[in-house]
């Protein structure tokens, strides 16, 4: 079972490092469908995974001078708090059932949301580059608010799933700034971002008790090298490669979560 769980970890960390996506769309379906974990201790060991993992490949991206940091700071002030608030809102609802049903269906639906948006993501670039010279102007006013909010929705769905970090932050970030993102520094700022707020949900579900540190362990044998691996490929290929590889690792992952 230790080699399926570092095997596992080197799959998904090389698709991390390679598109910024992976850490929650693939290892919480993988722990909890395919290895039988817990829904709650799946998102909580993920999400430290998530952490680890992603701090690994932002080094490798921040040295390579991609991240925005403008952005991510954006983004932070709306995740660190809404996932605090998720946390102890989450640590309030005692009946297990409930809690494992709520996490089953919030990661099914967002799975869906997720390969959707992906797959439709270039059209809603190009919606937002036609924007008419006014309405243009307005939206670049309003970046930073939108940011803001857009991090805390990330926040909330971060820390109830261990999903979003990297696969609706990275939609969000193209809808955002279509012109600012090109695909290695949307890949950069999305790691970057997804630290410390996979690191602040990761604490409140390690306080609730919903951590597996063996099980962590096994993954992260796999996965270090293999976000190291993804992170500098992510430096060799265009962006006409990994957008579609973006799309078809969240279209795939939420296509099996729905049917198993």
């Amino acid at each position: 079972m230790d080699l399926t769980h570092g095997l596992s970890g080197l799959l998904v960390g090389v698709l991390v490092g390679l598109t910024g996506v992976g850490g929650g769309s693939l290892m919480a379906p993988i722990l909890i469908l395919l290895l039988g974990v817990p829904a709650t201790t799946a998102v909580g060991t993920d999400l430290w995974f998530a952490a680890i993992t992603k701090s690994v490949g932002s080094v490798v991206h921040h040295s390579l001078g991609e991240p925005d940091w403008q952005v991510v700071r954006r983004l932070a002030y709306g995740s660190v708090p809404a996932s605090i608030v998720t946390s102890l809102l989450l640590a309030q609802i005692d009946a297990s059932q409930i809690k494992h049903g709520l996490i089953i269906s919030t990661l099914g639906v967002l799975l869906i949301a997720t390969a959707a948006a992906t797959f439709g993501w270039g059209r809603v670039q190009l919606l937002v580059l036609r924007m008419e010279a006014p309405l243009a102007a307005a939206y670049r006013k309003r970046q930073p608010m939108l940011t803001v909010a857009a991090g805390a929705a990330l926040g909330i769905m971060v820390t109830l799933t261990s999903i979003g970090a990297g696969a609706l932050g990275a939609v969000m970030l193209m809808a955002l700034y279509p012109m600012r993102m090109t695909a290695r520094r949307l890949v950069g700022t999305d790691i970057v971002h997804a630290v410390p707020l996979t690191i602040v949900a990761g604490t409140g579900h390690l306080i609730m008790g919903n951590v597996d540190l063996h099980l962590l362990g096994s993954l992260l044998v796999g996965s270090i090298p293999g976000i190291i691996i993804g992170s500098l490929l992510a430096t060799r290929l265009s962006a006409a490669f990994l957008r579609p590889v973006l799309a078809v690792v969240l279209a795939a992952t939420g296509i099996k979560m729905i049917f198993s």
